[in-house]
């Protein structure tokens, strides 16, 4: 079973009691059941599977949270730990992909973290090794849910995927509506990410992006360094220019020992109302 382990060190200091859910399918069709606690739950849902195609296979990974909790999206913001996914006792699967439905920021004890609230679905994307036959999905699953106190939690789910037709194909649809599109630097019309630069400051160096949105439209923006191990900054609003473009900026911080940030690609996620765009571009 994969867990957190410096979280459960924090768990067993704090005396936060860890959850540790397990849950098998028994002759469920496209849903295994859920497996949770007061606080959270977690099940498989499958896609309708398409016959004689090539694409891949679609399930989803629904997490219901109750009100007051939250769930962490893959980079977390100023705290927090990413879900974490392990299919590897699956039979005739090649290969899954985890996609990630637009988040939103959440306070959390004085900071801003990067998740979801209610319930989430997060689309799988299977590549079976053998299309003629079905996979039998294994997930085991480790992931935090905090309110005051912040909880870890496991579960382990399975589902056969042997039916054509599911009952929550247009649920995942959905789902993967809400993912961001990939984008190029300047592509797009209504979101678009127009440049990402480095600027000079009166404390430390900064990285300034400008994005040109919907009048009036929330936005927010989220950077990721080139690798998990990059920590940076949340970017904030720094002002919109003459023309009606929103800047952003954050510090310079949050590299790895030893790496640089001259030619450092970055991923910026945008999000504004219902559209949401990734766009990965060099910091200089």
């Amino acid at each position: 079973m994969i867990g957190f382990e410096r979280l459960r060190r924090s768990a067993a200091a704090s005396g936060i009691i860890l959850v540790s859910l397990c849950g098998s399918v028994q002759g469920a069709e496209d849903a295994s059941p859920w497996i949770g606690d007061s606080r959270s739950a977690v099940r498989l849902i499958a896609g309708s599977v398409a016959e004689e195609t090539s694409a891949p296979l679609q399930v989803g990974i629904e997490i219901r949270l109750e009100p007051g909790w939250h769930t962490y999206w893959r980079y977390p913001g100023d705290a927090g730990v990413p879900p974490r996914f392990d299919f590897s006792g699956s039979r005739n699967l090649k290969a899954a992909t985890v996609l990630w439905p637009a988040p939103h920021r959440i306070a959390e004890q004085g900071l801003s973290v990067v998740g979801y609230t209610g319930d989430v679905i997060l689309p799988v994307l299977l590549v079976p090794q053998d299309r003629a036959q079905p996979i039998a999905l294994h997930l085991e699953i480790a992931y935090a849910v905090c309110e005051k106190l912040c909880v870890p939690a496991e579960a382990m789910l399975e589902l056969p995927l042997v039916n054509t037709r599911s009952s929550y194909a247009s649920a995942l649809a959905a789902a993967q509506s809400r993912v961001p599109k990939r984008r190029a630097l300047g592509e797009g019309t209504k979101l678009v990410i127009q440049s990402v630069r480095k600027e000079a400051s009166s404390s430390r160096p900064r990285a300034v992006i400008d994005v040109l949105a919907p009048a009036g439209a929330d936005v927010d923006l989220i950077a990721e360094g080139p690798s998990p191990d990059w920590g940076l900054p949340l970017p904030h609003g720094a002002g919109t220019t003459a023309t009606g473009v929103r800047r952003f900026a954050f510090d310079l911080d949050g590299a790895p020992p030893g790496a640089s940030y001259a030619g450092a690609v970055i991923t910026i996620t945008a999000v504004a109302a219902e559209e949401a765009i990734e766009v990965r571009a060099p910091l200089d």
